[in-house]
């Protein structure tokens, strides 16, 4: 494909917002998310001479897509966009967004209390892993699931950690979780467009109060 534009997959997304520090490879990663839209590839090749091999790697591990046409960042009020972002990873469509100190941020199909209540849950966990990882463990892992059943064939309820910016989301799922799905790269892609947002006006008044 001529010059396609680049994005992550739902494989590389996660990934590359594995860690609350990416390492230099997820770091230029996630720079394709940076924009206001999809970068072309020679765009984004042009900005450092170690993407040409930090692509080829995500292309054999299928992290990234070549698409033939440009996509826009999401562009919606985070707070109103976050229920439809969420849903879709769901089979049960019964989802929330936690930050990993515990504060619900967005929720659809749980009421108010089931919500805080896994969002608790969450946090929890948080500490859990990083109790584990300073006695040394490793493996203590970003995600868990709960079963009902003792065959533990479908999961009740799974919880995903990922990282923007040097800050922890949860994703809290009833059900099967569909993560393979575009809707988690525009969940997190949404993240990033918000906070460059919030970063822009937050200089543009700095600037206007300095006058």
């Amino acid at each position: 494909m001529d010059d396609a534009f680049l994005m992550l997959t739902p494989a590389g997304a996660l990934h590359s917002h594995a860690l609350r520090q990416p390492d230099e490879a997820c770091a230029a990663l996630q720079s394709l998310m940076h924009g206001e839209q999809t970068p072309r590839r020679s765009a984004w090749l042009a900005q450092s001479p170690e993407h040409r091999a930090v692509l080829a790697r995500a292309l054999y591990e299928g992290w990234v897509d070549e698409l033939p046409r440009s996509l826009p960042a999401p562009t919606l009020n985070l707070d109103h966009y976050l229920p439809h972002a969420i849903a879709g990873l769901s089979s049960t469509r019964t989802a929330a967004l936690a930050s990993d100190q515990g504060f619900c941020l967005g929720r659809v199909g749980y009421d108010e209390r089931q919500a805080e209540t896994l969002c608790a849950v969450a946090a929890d966990f948080s500490d859990f892993m990083q109790r584990q990882q300073q006695r040394g463990w490793s493996n203590s892992g970003r995600a868990i699931s709960f079963y009902q059943g003792i065959d533990m064939l479908m999961p009740d309820t799974s919880l995903a950690l990922f990282w923007v910016d040097g800050v922890g989301y949860w994703l809290i799922l009833g059900g099967e979780p569909l993560l393979n799905n575009r809707a988690l790269v525009e969940l997190i892609w949404g993240i990033h467009a918000a906070g460059s947002k919030f970063a822009r006006s937050s200089l543009a008044r700095q600037r206007w109060q300095s006058r």
